[in-house]
């Protein structure tokens, strides 16, 4: 009989996935007073996030020559906003074919607390995007300012490095980087523990419920979420000329620890350690396009404002034009963007958009009930996108190791 430390950690998450569901169901009363478990468990890998983020980018840039960063940025940002903007489409076709919205009552929304919506403009969000104070973006957990200082600095090491060679700063970052990876990887040692406490505790709070006035959106919500994974991972493997089905198991362990701690930002070492070590992207390439695509590839949060502001427009019985539902996509693309990647982030992120296309505010806590039923679908599909784009850069940069994938 197998032991338990002979038992793989996907496995061992599979596992406790599976019991956290069952005790929260079954158990329902006693497994609320875990939370605080599950909650440290979430706060022992957020507390490294945004210095692994820092740390692997600037690795990444400082190592480039600043003309192959030109073109490999280029690169990267078509895949990432070309992406999100088909995700985004695709979520409002899913929307008007399969209306989700109707037979939803209204009246089920009542009195409670709404997330802040953003007033900002244009001009507003973009200014966001650029830090004043990096110690202070970093204590805000801001992930965008972060990449946006880490990407200049690394930028900044790799022409010192030209004229330099001596300058030793880009070493110290990268053994810098392999502590904060280990630090990571002894945390995740107790994942299974963590994740069954965190689903076990929810489950008990929620109760299933609270699912029925919006089954329909899930389900209609999962079926696209499905649809446009498998056509991500059929374009994947015949651009790179991989099998399906193994790129599908080399990928299961990041999309399960996305699904059940419903956070990109948790799932980074994992996504970030498996796209080198089991797909066998470059180190170049995976330290770079997974950290940026964390925050710049949301392609499951496109795809939820989308489909989420078309069902609360049927709920109202709002009718929009052609040229506005192309705007919606647009929109969701660029507020996920700003899209933090946090568990519960999706209440704040409908704040920001539903405003925008004039449908009442209070309807954001209609959905409050299904926030982390959604974020499992957004954030795999997040995850699994950022992997994806990683792969086809690589190929596309010859940087792709078909003997480290195919072992």
């Amino acid at each position: 009989m197998k032991t338990i430390k002979s038992v793989n950690l996907t496995t061992q998450i599979i596992i406790a996935t599976i019991l956290g569901v069952l005790f929260g169901l079954l158990f329902q009363e006693q497994m609320t007073s875990f939370d605080l478990i599950g909650s440290i468990f979430l706060r022992l890998i957020q507390m490294s996030i945004v210095i692994l983020v820092m740390g692997q980018i600037i690795e990444a840039v400082g190592q480039l020559n600043p003309k192959q960063l030109g073109k490999l940025g280029v690169k990267t940002f078509i895949v990432f906003i070309g992406t999100s903007i088909l995700a985004a489409l695709f979520g409002v076709l899913m929307g008007l074919i399969f209306k989700p919205g109707s037979g939803v009552d209204s009246t089920l929304i009542v009195d409670g607390t709404i997330p802040e919506a953003s007033t900002s403009t244009f001009k507003d969000t973009l200014l966001g995007f650029f830090p004043n104070n990096i110690i202070q973006s970093m204590a805000e957990g801001s992930i965008i300012q972060v990449i946006v200082f880490a990407v200049l600095f690394g930028l900044a090491i790799s022409y010192v490095r030209l004229e330099d060679p001596a300058n030793q700063i880009l070493q110290v970052t990268v053994n810098f980087n392999a502590i904060v990876i280990k630090l990571i990887s002894i945390i995740m040692k107790v994942a299974p523990i963590g994740i069954f406490f965190i689903l076990a505790s929810t489950v008990a709070d929620l109760g299933v419920t609270i699912l029925l006035p919006l089954l329909k959106y899930l389900l209609i919500y999962a079926l696209g979420t499905f649809i446009f994974l498998v056509g991500w991972l059929i374009v994947s493997s015949i651009y790179c000329r991989i099998s399906m089905v193994k790129l599908i198991k080399k990928m299961s362990p990041m999309s399960i620890m996305a699904v059940t701690t419903t956070s990109s930002a948790i799932t980074l070492p994992v996504t970030l350690r498996d796209s080198i070590e089991k797909l066998g992207i470059s180190e170049r390439i995976a330290k770079l396009v997974v950290p940026l695509g964390m925050t710049l590839n949301s392609n499951g949060a496109a795809m939820h404002m989308a489909i989420t502001i078309i069902t609360i427009s049927q709920i109202f019985g709002y009718a929009y034009s052609f040229s506005e539902y192309i705007y919606i996509a647009v929109l969701a693309t660029l507020a996920s963007l700003a899209n933090a990647v946090v568990p519960g982030a999706g209440l704040v992120s409908l704040s920001i958009v539903v405003p925008q296309m004039g449908l009442p505010a209070e309807s954001i806590l209609l959905f409050a009930g299904v926030e982390w039923f959604v974020g499992m679908l957004r954030t795999v599909l997040n995850v699994d996108s950022d992997a994806l784009s990683a792969l086809m850069i690589a190929k596309s940069e010859n940087e792709l190791d078909n003997q480290k994938y195919n072992t």
